[in-house]
């Protein structure tokens, strides 16, 4: 009998059964750092794009969390100024991911990542640089298995114009908004996606929530760290990226249209077709009213 998406979502949101390793894309000439399973031949891999203003070290948890489900993780420590172009980590994405899949990793070599199982994802300005990052992947006939983009933001040039062209299947995760705008790049970009897309927002997130290390942030005025936002992300991309990168039908619910999974709510791919300025506003109520 096949787990219970319930169960699938917990089990997830747990450390995996893989001793985790951590190494520095500097060994390869790229600033950044990679999360690797103690071993393993022809593992998947994704390569990360960090947030505005944030860098791989806010994010090292999830990275060691899909590692020690199976999955290489590697984030670029570039662009993390206050005026990054989005352009530049798209290519410094773009060589995490040749670095992964073509250089033997491990202490003693004994980890490989198969060509044919990559995938590029980012959070916030991260998960803009990566869709044009894919965008640019497919356009030079590259092999990609899957996107995800965590709470997408805009990025110059807009992520939703260059989607169209973009072939891979996409995770796209939002947060609710109390406007327009956190609905707005989530669903702008689900709309205008090339392959297939599977949207899902977390009615108790928040965008920045997903950024590690930030208990002081609230005293600053800044959005803080949420746990509960990181445990319910990093289900949602580790069991998509096992079932895109693997095959593993026990996780295929993660990229289904209508299943309901803890803590998250799908919309429907053609409920996005309506214009947007005919929705409501909030994001949770847009679900809501397409149910």
């Amino acid at each position: 009998m096949a787990p219970k998406p319930k169960n699938l979502v917990r089990n997830l949101s747990r450390r995996g059964p893989h001793r985790v390793l951590r190494g520095d894309l500097a060994f390869a000439g790229l600033p950044g750092v990679v999360c690797t399973p103690e071993s393993g031949l022809g593992l998947p891999a994704v390569a990360f794009g960090h947030g505005w203003l944030n860098g791989p070290q806010h994010y090292l948890e999830t990275l060691a969390h899909l590692a020690s489900w199976g999955i290489v993780a590697a984030a670029p420590a570039t662009q993390r100024g206050l005026l990054p172009s989005a352009r530049e980590l798209a290519a410094d994405l773009t060589a995490t991911l040749d670095i992964c899949a073509s250089v033997r990793l491990g202490r003693d070599g004994n980890i490989s990542v198969h060509p044919s199982r990559l995938a590029l994802a980012g959070h916030g300005f991260g998960a803009g640089a990566a869709v044009l990052a894919a965008s640019e992947r497919t356009a030079a006939g590259g092999t990609l298995a899957a996107v995800a983009a965590l709470f997408p933001a805009p990025v110059d040039p807009p992520a939703e114009g260059i989607a169209p062209g973009i072939t891979a299947p996409a995770l796209i995760v939002a947060a609710p908004g109390t406007d327009t705008l956190a609905a707005a790049d989530a669903v702008a970009l689900a709309q205008s996606w090339g392959g297939e897309a599977r949207t899902r927002v977390l009615p108790a997130a928040t965008e920045e929530g997903l950024v590690e290390g930030r208990r002081w942030a609230g005293f600053l005025g800044l959005p803080a760290s949420e746990r509960k936002t990181q445990l319910a992300v990093r289900a949602l991309l580790t069991g998509y990226l096992l079932h895109q990168l693997t095959g593993d039908k026990a996780y295929a619910v993660f990229a289904d249209a209508e299943t309901e999974l803890a803590g998250s709510l799908p919309v429907a791919q053609e409920s996005l077709a309506e214009p947007l300025e005919q929705k409501p506003t909030g994001l949770v109520r847009t679900v809501l009213s397409l149910r």
